[in-house]
């Protein structure tokens, strides 16, 4: 008879959740890296902004200011976003690492479980060569006797 592990069910249903959490920090991951480069693309904003200013007439100094006080708003904006979804990445790292370990933990066991199981079969066939052993023995005994 084959092994069959008797918490199979709950070993793909912790499977699968792990592979969920690791979709959701895929998806945390890309919105870092979505917030990464909002942060980038202001920040060359900023500096192309800072070089039309240079070349420009004096009396649009004020709107450049105005649209450069702008930009730094918004750039720290933009960090707090980046780590608030920085945080919810770390977050969700953890959850995965919980959901692997808890995987880890059934597969150790299904394995032990597995090792045990070999070990009693291999008992079990040893027990059954040993008694088909003892019969033969009685046997050519009994006809070495009646001979």
């Amino acid at each position: 008879m084959p092994f069959r592990y008797r918490l199979q069910k709950i070993l793909n249903f912790r499977i699968n959740q792990k592979e969920e959490q690791r979709m959701r920090v895929q998806e945390a991951q890309i919105a870092v890296s979505k917030a990464e480069q909002d942060i980038r693309n202001n920040n060359k904003a900023i500096d192309d902004t800072k070089d039309g200013m240079r070349t420009a007439d004096p009396s649009m100094y004020e709107f450049y200011d105005k649209y450069l006080k702008h930009l730094w708003e918004e750039a720290e904006r933009l960090e707090i976003v980046r780590q608030e979804k920085q945080k919810i990445l770390d977050i969700e790292i953890e959850k995965l690492v919980k959901c692997e370990q808890k995987v880890k933990v059934l597969e150790k066991h299904k394995e032990k479980n597995k090792d045990a199981y070999l070990q009693e079969e291999k008992k079990a066939e040893l027990t059954q060569f040993s008694e088909l052993g003892v019969t033969r023995f009685f046997r050519k005994k009994q006809e070495g006797s009646s001979l």
